[in-house]
């Protein structure tokens, strides 16, 4: 085990998990209501996946730690599939399937469509 790694781990997953905690009481929802906060968090979390893919891949020097940190630390405890599932099942729960299947959807569809706008931002920053 790397010292380092871990601790860039530990320290991006505080960044990131603090961020969402932050969006969700900005953004509230009573279940049965859309998840705004969840939604935003996993399609800006996609986003940024693929801004830091192009990065990595523009940068084969980047520093060891930006990945552990940013992607797997800082946008891992940003995003939130369990949140996701627990919105879902809470629709669901309280007759709101359309809005359910709307939401999977939207998080699907949004979310690849921000890691593909993320990777084409990052790719015009920089690649040479």
């Amino acid at each position: 085990m790397d010292g380092a790694v871990l601790g860039a781990v530990a320290v991006g997953g505080v960044v990131g998990s603090l961020g969402r905690w932050a969006v969700g009481l900005a953004l509230p929802h009573a279940a049965g209501s859309f998840p705004w906060a969840t939604l935003v968090v996993n399609v800006s979390g996609a986003f940024a996946m693929g801004v830091l893919v192009a990065f990595l891949v523009g940068r084969p020097g980047a520093h060891r730690l930006a990945r552990p940190f940013v992607g797997v630390g800082v946008l891992g405890g940003w995003t939130t599939f369990s949140a996701l599932a627990v919105d879902v099942v809470q629709l669901t729960a309280a007759e709101h399937v359309q809005v359910a299947l709307g939401y999977v959807a939207a998080t699907f569809l949004v979310g690849t469509l921000a890691v593909g706008a993320g990777t084409a931002l990052g790719r015009r920053v920089w690649v040479p």
